[in-house]
Parts: C-alpha cells; structure tokens; sequence
C-alpha cells in the first residue's frame, strides 16, 4: 500500500483508485507536467521568458504544442500586468477555476484539512521541505513534484484527484480560458481518455446519475460538492524548498 493511501484510506466517491504505477512514455509525462508547473503559475517576467524553452520541450518529447499556443499568445501579447490582474481574478478570485485539487472535492471541510496534511506528509517522505506560500495540493506544485522529485507519488496524488482535474479542465473549456489545452494535454499524463462532460466525471469519480444540485450555483462555496458541506509555490528539488507559490 502506498503512502497517499495509508494516509486517506481508500479512494471513495469524488476520488480514484490510482493503481498500479505505468507510465509508458516517463520523459513526455515529467516535461508535460513540468510545463504545467510553469505555465499554470502566477505569471511574471521569469515565466515569460522561459516560454520559448518550455514550447521547445514540449516538442522535443511529442506533445502537442499546438495545444498550447493560445495560451502563449496569452502570455506574451499584452503588458504583463494586464495578464497578471487576469490570471488573478480567473485563478485566485474565482472559484470557477481553483487550481487547488481538493478544493474541488471537499470544500473548505475537516476532510480537506485531512487531504491537506497528507499531501506535505508525502513531501516530506520524499525528502521535501515545504512552507506556508502555498498550500501543498496547489497544482503547479503537485505537478513539479511529479515531474522532477518523485513520478509515482506524484501520479498518486494526480490520478487519485484525476476528478479534480477534468473538472478544470472543463471549466476553463466553459469560459474559453487558453489554459485548457495545456490542462488537456496534463490529463493526457494519465490513464485513459478524459471525461467529455461534467455527467461523465461524476461517474468516473463514483456517483450515480446527477441531481439537480449538482454543478456550479454561485451561492456554493465550492464547484462541485462532492463531499457534504457537513463534511468532515513550486519546489526546488535539490534542496527542498519552495521557489515560489500562491495560495
């Protein structure tokens, strides 16, 4: 048993059974995902800069790049300051688009305190040291953890959230964000092929035929309420501490 579910206990609804640990292509899955880490940050002059890199790595491995070109022109067709209050109010204001995984299963709950302490308990295992810039089931994190300290933890804490992540996915489809394809191209990491709808993710996460209360009400603290309301800063792998993050 690894570590992600000694700590949760098994998968249940709104979550997935990892599995056993394949991946049949490792170098484009850790430079998909170490794409991500960058591309999905807060946005500032080191990220822009690094933009031609990282599309050359993405090519290098045969990802493909068309899928995040949009997303470039984002980026870097505008003064960075009008693409920083944009990614602002899209990621850390709106709720629509939580880049925190268990944000979008439990809410602000004790059972996401629970996930929480769990994700830095794997860290630690690893050998990673983390502060309070970011929590640690922020996704550029998870995803740079994957990519460059410890690929099957990481896929764990990916796949077991895979939910989390079709549901962002989807939702930056909805509002016609150019970081959908680069998320597309993050779950294409994983196993099988992703959910076309929200209806398809709630039956790849473990619940039956949707209700009328599920889906986005803008009264709901949360996207989707998997778990009852009555519920219970990228890393530097060398010396394990955080570069940088947002909460």
């Amino acid at each position: 048993m690894r570590l992600l579910e000694r700590l949760l206990g098994k998968a249940g609804p709104g979550s997935l059974d990892p599995g056993d640990y394949h991946d049949p292509d490792p170098s484009r899955s850790a430079v998909v995902r170490q794409a991500g880490a960058v591309l999905l940050s807060y946005p500032d002059e080191s990220m822009v800069a690094r933009l031609g890199q990282v599309r050359e790595a993405l090519a290098e491995v045969g990802a493909d790049v068309a899928l995040v070109d949009p997303l470039y022109e984002w980026l870097s067709a505008r003064p960075l300051h009008e693409v920083q209050a944009e990614y602002v109010q899209e990621f850390d204001l709106s709720r629509r688009h939580s880049l925190h995984l268990t944000y979008w299963t439990d809410g602000d709950t004790r059972r996401r305190g629970e996930a929480l302490a769990a994700f830095k308990e794997v860290y630690r295992a690893a050998g990673c040291a983390l502060d309070d810039a970011e929590l640690p089931d922020y996704l550029p994190l998870v995803l740079e953890f994957a990519a460059r300290v410890d690929a099957e933890a990481g896929y764990d804490m990916l796949q077991r959230y895979r939910p989390s992540l079709e549901l962002l996915r989807l939702a930056l489809d909805d509002d016609q964000l150019p970081h959908y394809g680069l998320m597309a191209l993050i779950c294409s990491t994983l196993p099988g092929p992703s959910p076309q709808d929200k209806n398809a993710v709630q039956a790849m996460a473990g619940y039956g035929p949707p209700t009328e209360t599920v889906g986005l009400d803008p009264s709901d603290p949360r996207l989707l309420p998997f778990t009852p309301a009555g519920g219970g800063g990228s890393m530097d792998p060398m010396n394990g501490e955080p570069e940088h993050g947002r909460r």
